[in-house]
């Protein structure tokens, strides 16, 4: 299972968890990397790290709207121009306020743009490219909260469950083929977008034990990671909990 990499896509590559990520497989000869995002500045400063890390790869910036299908579209077209693509990693996505949402639809509306239909027509558009060539591993990152609806974040846990059966169904439908399609279920991690919740004494997993994780996962080729792996079994308790007990939680 240990194939040679050369060429990697990162979609939300300004994100801490994709970051994180990115730095262990340059750990290892990388031809190509492409970081998609939407803050040029930000994508600056990380490809120029990146470089320092690995001199002899080729990092290559590029700014879209990941709203808009047509741009998303014409980008993952791009991304094909010089060859097949080995890893493509998805990994945009906010954590917006359940309350606010509740009771500010705009916002509602764009929490679930963000973290659900844009990361499914990134995946639509890279899993069309990669059947055509028969090739390569999609990535995308979900999450624990998609697994039940809970008050404190069915907002977030919608757009991750929406993402969740999307990863399934596009599994089922390159079964037959030699492109992998891998979900990724982090719980709460130490990242920026979980400051609020560690600044409220949750406790969070720490960023590289998940990214590990991650990273392992996909050179074994799991359909489903869950990171860290403690995460699958509480879920597939809290999956199973009775309405009458579950009802009952503050969670």
């Amino acid at each position: 299972m240990s194939q040679q990499i050369n060429k990697i896509v990162v979609v939300g590559a300004t994100s801490a968890m994709a970051e994180a990520c990115t730095q262990l497989w340059l750990k290892k000869p990388l031809t190509e990397l492409i970081l998609i995002g939407r803050d040029e500045s930000k994508l600056n400063i990380i490809a120029a790290d990146l470089k320092v890390r690995s001199p002899i790869t080729n990092v290559q910036c590029v700014v879209t709207d990941f709203l808009n299908p047509a741009s998303i579209q014409s980008e993952v077209n791009n991304t094909f121009l010089n060859g097949p693509v080995d890893i493509v990693l998805i990994a945009h996505g906010t954590l917006p306020n359940q309350q606010e949402c509740q009771l500010n639809l705009n916002l509602a509306y764009d929490a679930m743009n963000v973290n659900a239909v844009s990361p499914v027509l990134f995946a639509e558009a890279f899993a069309n490219k990669m059947e055509e060539v028969n090739h390569g591993k999609l990535v995308v990152i979900g999450s624990v909260a998609g697994d039940r609806g809970r008050k404190s974040n069915y907002i977030y846990g919608a757009s991750k469950g929406l993402v969740t059966r999307y990863v399934q169904g596009l599994q089922h439908r390159l079964a037959n083929t030699k492109v992998i399609v891998i979900l990724v279920k982090p719980g709460p991690t130490d990242t920026p977008m979980t400051a609020t919740m560690k600044a409220n004494g949750l406790k969070l997993a720490p960023l590289n034990q998940v990214a590990h994780t991650i990273v392992a996962g996909v050179t074994k080729n799991k359909r489903t990671i869950y990171a860290p792996i403690k995460w699958q079994l509480i879920m597939l308790i809290i999956q199973h909990l009775p309405h009458f007990i579950f009802k009952k939680l503050d969670i």
